[in-house]
């Protein structure tokens, strides 16, 4: 088992991505580390003991970090996932679950004082990891892998033009993450997540083969259905945040290329990444690009975990439902 840490923003998709980090085989979730965004950070942190709560896993330890972005105003995205960032559900949690006194930066940059084994996937702005690098300027040469959900190569924006939420959030920590990380980031952006498109046909499929796992995921994903067809016409919602997980899992998810890439943090162009596909900078790259993805295996990967379901059960099902 590959062990990772998970820095994120809870969030309905990043709730999906614990879910099914936590439960899959290939890999050991060490700690949580939480991160405004989608919802303010202690909105996002009470998000992951409810999920740690749902899981029986309440010995992960989270560490709560930034409450805002390093220079901008914070702008949550709650607009898209509710005012308690699990579409409007108002889950209580049960337990006396908190989070550990260290703050996220802190806890990373220790973490990776040395070299070791222990990955990241970061699913929110990058607002701990550039926090985390000011600290311990060599962390990133210290890690396994580092994976970002964020930016976006040739697919248009989410809340710009050219921008995806994540970087636009905070343009200043993925500008500083890029240029000083001194690890190759794997970027897992706007061109492959908007192809993985949870339908109300699988929701419906979930409830029937796991009507506990179903109805919660029916649940918290109602509000992010209803945004999506409001905003673009997508009947269902685009699940971000689980694709890098299983990307990191079976790398083969996900094909793309090498690049230097910069981030904008100014103007009109706030949070875009500008990808140097053809070398004009001729800097080395720090970036591997993702442009495409089977969303076929993916799903076949997420909802085999998700439901406890026999791969190939969930195999010709996806081929009864004529989905991927």
């Amino acid at each position: 088992m590959r062990k990772v840490m998970i820095d994120c923003d809870p969030g309905i998709d990043d709730t999906l991505a614990l879910l099914l980090a936590i439960k899959a085989p290939e890999i050991e979730v060490v700690a949580i580390t939480t991160v405004c965004g989608n919802a303010p950070v202690d909105i996002g942190t009470q998000n992951v003991i409810k999920c740690l709560e749902r899981l029986d896993r309440l010995d992960i330890p989270i560490y709560q970090g930034a409450k805002q972005p390093l220079k901008q105003p914070f702008i949550s995205a709650q607009d898209t996932h509710g005012m308690d960032g699990l579409g409007e559900t108002n889950i209580q949690i049960t337990s006396n679950k908190t989070s550990e006194a260290q703050d996220a930066a802190t806890f990373l940059a220790h973490t990776f004082a040395q070299k070791n084994d222990v990955s990241v996937i970061a699913l929110g702005p990058l607002t701990n990891i550039a926090l985390a690098l000011q600290i311990n300027p060599d962390m990133g040469q210290h890690m396994d892998r580092f994976v970002s959900m964020g930016g976006t190569y040739k697919s248009h924006g989410n809340c710009s033009p050219v921008a995806e939420y994540n970087y636009w959030c905070d343009p200043d920590a993925a500008a500083f993450v890029f240029d000083k990380l001194g690890k190759q980031i794997e970027m897992v952006g706007l061109d492959v997540t908007r192809e993985i498109v949870l339908t109300p046909t699988m929701i419906e499929y979930c409830c029937q083969m796991d009507p506990d796992t179903g109805g919660f995921l029916r649940d918290i994903t109602r509000f992010y259905v209803d945004f999506h067809w409001q905003q673009e016409r997508i009947l269902g919602c685009v699940i971000n945040d689980p694709l890098p997980i299983a990307y990191f899992i079976d790398d083969d998810l996900c094909q793309g290329f090498t690049s230097y890439t910069a981030v904008e943090t100014q103007g009109i162009s706030r949070g875009q990444t500008v990808v140097d596909r053809y070398d004009f900078w001729q800097n080395a790259a720090n970036s591997t690009i993702m442009t495409d993805v089977d969303a076929r295996q993916f799903f076949k990967k997420f909802l085999t975990v998700l439901l406890n379901a026999q791969k190939e059960t969930i195999e010709t099902d996806l081929e009864k439902l004529q989905m991927g």
